[in-house]
């Protein structure tokens, strides 16, 4: 069917958290929940602007969409797997919490769902959004910087892919060899 990914123009976020509330809204998670599927951290450069103040970046995490996933294989039970989008998913039912993908995950993407009692981590809209037929997130729709592009990176004339090939970008943590589907441009 499609292989999805994500590209961030991480340098445009205004840190206003709407993708994080989106994203809450969209997938039933309690707005006030610390954990979540998708979160924003600052960075302090230590290059300063004309005020004399330390320049900011936000930067946008979620789950990176691995094409080698560690928690994939961490997991006993065989609960964790690649649907037809290319997306890392969970069979619920499968689930019994030994926490085995959290501690295999480096990017820290998973977090229980106290609520459902599973491990949890974003999951591109797969269970909303996608399966209703739209080729949009939650988090980026709602974005009004337009930081998030997403899109199916084997089709060469999707946005994704057209901005990859024409932007320089990096992916977090490349060294571990996990793939990841999400892109950081610079």
């Amino acid at each position: 069917m499609a292989n999805y990914g994500m590209a961030f123009d991480y340098k445009l976020c205004i840190n206003c958290h709407a993708c994080e509330v989106a994203c809450k809204e969209e997938n039933g998670i309690d707005l006030g929940a610390l954990n979540h599927r998708l979160w924003i951290d600052e960075k302090f450069d230590e290059e300063k602007d004309f005020f004399n103040l330390s320049k900011v970046t936000f930067m946008q995490h979620q789950c990176q969409e691995c094409q080698d996933a560690p928690c994939m294989k961490a997991c006993p039970n065989d609960a964790i797997y690649r649907d037809n989008n290319g997306i890392v998913r969970l069979h619920k039912n499968k689930c019994d919490l030994t926490l085995s993908c959290m501690n295999a995950c480096p990017y820290d993407a998973r977090y229980v769902d106290k609520k459902n009692h599973i491990t949890d981590k974003c999951i591109f809209c797969a269970e909303t959004r996608l399966a209703r037929g739209e080729t949009t997130t939650a988090c980026q729709i709602t974005c009004p910087a337009k930081v998030r592009i997403f899109g199916d990176l084997d089709d060469e004339n999707s946005e994704i892919s057209i901005t990859l090939k024409k932007r320089k970008h990096f992916r977090l943590k490349e060294k571990l060899g996990t793939k990841p589907k999400l892109f950081y441009l610079d």
